[in-house]
Formats: structure tokens, C-alpha cells, sequence
């Protein structure tokens, strides 16, 4: 299972309809809406995912 980068729901990499690559990787959503806010800025998603690692 992968994570949406964008609201945090699990997705299942093998049945995910939507999914985008960015910077040679590829990132499943949940929805049409949290694949358009990420295609719009991936770094923010990527920079709060990284932020909740830290803590």
C-alpha cells in the first residue's frame, strides 16, 4: 500500500486510478481532486510528508 501524499489515505498501488511522477517517482491518490492539488505544488505535499517523518 502507498500513501496519498495529500490526505494520508492508504491506496493500493495496484488498483490506484490516479497517480503522477515527480522527480523519478510515482505518487497514488485517492481522488482526482488530491492528484490536482499535488500536480499543482508537488513540494508542499513533499514537505509536510517529510515533516511528519521527522517527528
Amino acid at each position: 500500500m502507498a500513501k496519498d501524499p495529500v490526505c494520508k489515505m492508504e491506496v493500493d498501488e495496484k488498483t490506484a486510478e490516479y497517480k503522477s511522477e515527480y522527480k523519478g517517482k510515482t505518487y497514488y491518490f485517492c481522488a482526482p481532486g488530491c492528484k490536482k492539488a499535488f500536480d499543482e505544488n508537488p513540494e508542499k505535499y513533499l514537505t509536510e510528508e517529510t515533516e511528519y517523518e521527522e517527528d
